[in-house]
């Protein structure tokens, strides 16, 4: 081939400028469709629950063939792992803000929490349920996320030391974690919130849960 003078291009030679982008190229296309597929599980998950959704109906909602799905997930279960992997991620970041405090006998460091993951059950509420729906039904992927939450769980164990507990560490923790989450499910639901009469705000709601909590932890 010549270009528009006359001289030959050798389109076997590789182009130094354009053969390093080539696989860079690939990996941003393929973080791109793992980020729609995951975008559109979230939708169909929010849309029928997670155990009535189909990988069929993730890769249509996707815009993306079928054949694509396995190519960045084993399974339905392995792309919910990945949401969570994804969760935590975010959750760590929240670690390092302004305002957090590692002592519960400080209330405002109870508050800190309680108030992060309000906020963060409020964002993710379509994944939290699904991820408590997988756990259900399937209890290999019950233990794997165990696994994955037990660093979060060691991480509110170590804000409890110094306080007076009602029993050992991790276990109040887990008490922690459970009635934060079931109170966050509870109220950040339409289908399941009590009928108060009145709009129960989040600043109504953090307090509520903060004093409920604080005060379980023995601390004045």
């Amino acid at each position: 081939m010549r270009d528009e003078l006359g001289v030959r291009i050798d389109l076997a030679w590789p182009d130094p400028s354009g053969a390093g982008r080539q696989p860079n190229s690939r990996r941003q296309q393929a973080a791109q469709t793992e980020a729609e597929l995951k975008a559109a599980a979230i939708r169909v998950f929010e849309r029928v629950g997670y155990l009535n959704a189909k990988i069929t109906d993730i890769t249509a909602e996707a815009g993306r063939a079928t054949g694509s799905f396995y190519k960045h997930f084993a399974g339905k279960e392995a792309l919910l792992e990945a949401l969570l992997a994804d969760l935590l991620t975010e959750g760590d970041a929240s670690a390092e803000l302004p305002g957090h405090g590692t002592d519960f006998q400080d209330r405002d460091a109870v508050r800190f929490h309680v108030a992060a993951f309000w906020d963060f059950y409020r964002r993710h509420r379509v994944i939290m349920v699904a991820l408590q729906q997988a756990a259900l039904v399937d209890e290999a992927f019950a233990e794997r996320s165990r696994d994955m939450l037990a660093p979060d769980l060691g991480h509110i164990a170590d804000h409890l030391a110094g306080l007076d507990l009602p029993g050992d560490p991790l276990v109040t923790a887990s008490l922690f974690g459970a009635t934060v989450s079931s109170f966050a499910a509870t109220w950040l639901n339409p289908a399941t919130r009590p009928g108060l009469g009145r709009e129960l705000t989040d600043d109504e709601a953090i307090e509520t849960l903060t004093t409920f909590l604080h005060r379980g932890f023995g601390a004045s």
